[in-house]
C-alpha cells in the first residue's frame, strides 16, 4: 500500500518532547514538519537536529499539520490540545491527559464531536514486559504498584499523583476493568509545592484490592507491580522488563500441600524445602524484550491517524484514570495524622500552612 507521509508536529520539545521529535522524525511515511516550543534556543536545536522548522507558536501549525504531539506542562494540555481537536487534527497527549477532570472530559468531547483519534501517553501500556502480566493475569484479586524516583525538578505543576501514581492508576483500571468503589490515601509533600509521597489502597466492586505507592523523593528508581489471582502470582520489574509467573503445580492441583506433607510426616522437611518451587510451584520467565516503548506508542498513535483506529489508551481510558487520581488527592487531603494540631498534612494542606507562613512573615 502505497501511502502519503503524514504531516505531524512536537508541541514542546523539552527533556521528552525532543524524543517524541527525533522518532518521528525517523519513522518511515511521516514527515515531521515543526517542532513548537517558545525557548527559541531549545525549540531551534530540535529543529535543527531533525532538519524541521522551528515556531514559537503552535498556531502557525493549524494548515501544515495532520497530527500533532503535545509533550507541555500539564496545566497547558486542555489549551493546546483544544486548539487541534476543534480543527479536526488528531492529537497524542502525554499524561496525565490534563490537570483537571473537567478539562479532560472537555478534550473528549472534542474528539468524540470531530471523529479523531485522542491518544494519551500511559506508556507503561506500551511496555513488553506489562503487556505479558496483562497476558498472565485473569481476574486479578490483589495488585500491588510500586512507583518510585529521585527528584528530578522537572513536571514541578503537578505532584506525584499526576507525575508518577497516575501511570499505575491507569494499568490497575486495564487489569481490573472497572472503577474503585472505595480510594483511601495519604501523602506527605518534602520538598515543596506538591505532594511528593502517597500511598493509596482501592477497593474494587468485584472484591479486588490494589495497593499503590509514589515516591518521587527516593535514593533510587523502581518501576513494579505484582498481580494476584486464583491461578496464581504474575511479578513484574517494569524497569528491567522481568516478569515472573508463579501457579500452583501439578500435585498442588492433585491436593498435595506441602504443609499436611510435613506435618503428616508423610515427606521429611528437608526434602519438601527444595522442591517448593518447580514441583509444588511452577515459575515461568519473560524478560529481554529491547523494543523502544516509546517508538511503539508514537507508531501505534500514527496507525490510529492512517486507519481511523481506536487508540490503545483513548481519551476515556486516560479521563477514567484521572478520576481516579483525583479521589486519591482528595482521600490525602482527608487523611487525619495523629498527633498533628489540625489532624490533615496532606499536600494542599501543607502547601496551604506554608504560604500561610509566607504571608505572615511579609506582614
Amino acid at each position: 500500500m502505497n501511502l502519503s507521509p503524514l504531516r505531524v508536529a512536537v508541541i514542546g520539545v523539552g527533556a521528552l518532547g525532543r524524543h517524541h521529535a527525533r522518532i518521528l522524525n525517523s519513522l518511515e511515511n511521516t514527515e515531521l514538519v515543526a517542532v513548537a516550543d517558545p525557548n527559541e534556543e531549545q525549540g531551534k536545536a530540535v529543529a535543527e537536529t531533525c532538519g524541521c522548522e522551528w515556531t514559537h507558536d503552535h498556531r502557525t501549525l493549524f494548515d501544515q499539520v495532520d497530527a500533532v504531539s503535545i509533550v507541555v506542562p500539564t496545566f497547558l494540555h486542555r489549551k493546546i490540545a483544544e486548539d487541534f481537536l476543534s480543527r479536526s487534527i488528531p492529537a497524542l497527549i502525554e499524561k496525565p491527559l490534563t490537570a483537571k477532570v473537567e478539562d479532560g472530559a472537555v478534550l473528549v468531547r472534542l474528539a468524540a464531536e470531530h471523529e479523531i483519534p485522542l491518544q494519551v501517553g500511559h506508556i507503561e501500556r506500551f511496555n513488553p514486559a506489562f503487556q505479558q502480566v496483562q497476558e498472565w493475569v485473569e481476574g486479578p484479586k490483589y495488585i500491588r504498584a510500586e512507583r518510585v524516583s529521585p527528584y528530578a525538578f522537572r513536571s514541578m505543576d503537578i505532584g506525584a499523583v499526576h507525575d508518577l501514581m497516575i501511570h499505575d492508576l491507569e494499568l490497575v483500571l486495564a487489569l481490573t476493568g472497572e472503577m474503585p468503589s472505595n480510594v483511601s490515601a495519604m501523602g506527605v509533600t518534602l520538598l515543596g509545592g506538591h505532594e511528593d509521597v502517597v500511598q493509596t489502597r482501592l477497593t474494587f466492586p468485584s472484591g479486588c484490592v490494589a495497593d499503590v505507592t509514589a515516591n518521587r523523593v527516593a535514593p533510587g528508581a523502581s518501576r513494579k507491580i505484582q498481580v494476584w489471582s486464583r491461578s496464581g502470582c504474575v511479578s513484574a520489574d517494569l524497569h528491567v522488563r522481568e516478569v515472573q509467573r508463579f501457579t500452583p503445580g501439578e500435585p498442588m492441583l492433585a491436593g498435595q500441600l506441602p504443609y499436611f506433607l510435613a506435618s503428616d510426616r508423610v515427606e521429611t522437611i528437608e526434602n519438601l524445602k527444595p522442591k517448593v518451587f518447580g514441583h509444588f510451584i511452577q515459575t515461568e520467565e519473560f524478560g529481554g524484550s529491547e523494543m523502544d516503548a516509546l517508538t511503539a506508542e508514537l507508531e501505534s498513535f500514527l496507525d490510529c491517524v492512517r486507519f481511523g483506529k481506536q487508540p490503545h489508551v483513548d481519551g476515556n481510558a486516560a479521563l477514567q484514570a484521572l478520576k481516579v487520581a483525583e479521589l486519591v488527592l482528595q482521600a490525602v487531603d482527608q487523611h487525619e495524622w495523629e498527633g498533628t494540631p489540625d489532624g490533615a498534612v496532606g499536600p494542599q494542606a501543607l502547601l496551604q500552612s506554608h504560604l500561610g507562613d509566607s504571608d505572615q512573615a511579609a506582614a
